[in-house]
């Protein structure tokens, strides 16, 4: 739907509920259905492993959608329809997207009434933090194009605050005259690479809008495609709560590997050990592994 329909609704709006239509139907508030309605057309800015999934299942579930890259191959490939990397499911989805012509791609953002920044946050193993410049490049590059009214999400993992300074502080800091008429969400990815497309639609979603307004925006967004529970927060719950999951997950690997050395030590078999130790119905011991990584966990 197009802002044509928003103004329809704006212009028809009394007339109808004057009239009984809609009767016992709790549409919420002009705006809200507004907003809601112009949820169409989205800009995605990174198309990697999670930014170009999120696209294309956006695309699948009738959203218009542009995704932006800084890479000119990720771009060409995704215009030809061919996904640029390996992951189940989706050469089939981004192909049909294409050809749906609700997915395009290109280098630079273009305007859209929802902006979504799924960027890499690699940590800076001299300083122990993360590196928000790709975040904070995102931000700038949509900053030239938005015209107030946009909603904005943060997906990628990042420190606490991060949404406020390295997203709002930023746009703002370009464009003053934006403070308060731009929409910020924080709402973490939680899908494993192998198992992505799964995930992203069946796992419940953090929603941690910056205001009331942003969080059901947001869940007005996800929930056009996602079947979990859409868990509201505030943003910097948010934040925390990814984070906490990556440090559980990153204890419960380590430990999984330390117990390996150990019973290497001790000339017994770890594989039996924690399939016996697992019998225990409030124990759960991962499988032993290479250590900590991937794209997000390691954040």
């Amino acid at each position: 739907m197009t802002c044509t329909v928003a103004a329809w609704l704006r212009d028809d709006w009394p007339a109808l509920t004057g009239a009984g239509f809609f009767c016992g139907v709790n549409w919420g508030s002009l705006a809200a259905i507004e907003g809601i309605l112009q949820m169409s057309r989205v800009c995605v800015v990174g198309l990697g492993y999670m930014g170009l999934p999120m696209a294309a299942i956006l695309a699948k579930h009738g959203h218009d959608v542009v995704g932006v890259d800084i890479n000119p191959e990720v771009v060409a490939r995704v215009n030809e329809g061919v996904c640029p990397f390996v992951e189940p499911g989706m050469p089939e989805l981004v192909s049909e997207a294409h050809a749906s012509g609700r997915l395009k791609a290109v280098g630079v953002p273009e305007a859209a009434e929802i902006f979504v920044l799924s960027l890499p946050t690699p940590v800076d193993h001299a300083s122990h933090e993360a590196d928000m410049r790709f975040v904070e490049a995102g931000a700038q590059s949509i900053a030239a194009v938005l015209q107030g009214g946009e909603l904005v999400v943060l997906e990628s993992t990042s420190p606490i605050g991060a949404t406020r300074r390295n997203v709002v502080e930023v746009i703002e800091g370009l464009r003053p005259e934006l403070a308060g008429k731009v929409d910020y969400v924080f709402c973490p990815e939680r899908a494993i690479p192998g198992n992505t497309l799964k995930e992203m639609i069946g796992n419940d979603r953090l929603v941690g809008g910056l205001t009331p307004r942003a969080g059901e925006r947001a869940k007005a967004l996800y929930a056009s495609f996602c079947t979990g529970a859409l868990l509201d927060a505030t943003t910097e719950e948010a934040e925390m709560v990814k984070l906490v999951e990556n440090a559980s997950r990153d204890a419960q690997i380590a430990f999984a590997n330390e117990l390996s050395l150990v019973c290497d030590r001790l000339g017994l078999d770890v594989w039996k050990v924690i399939q016996l130790a697992n019998h225990h119905p409030r124990v759960n011991i991962l499988t032993p592994g290479p250590g900590v990584g991937g794209h997000c966990i390691a954040v």
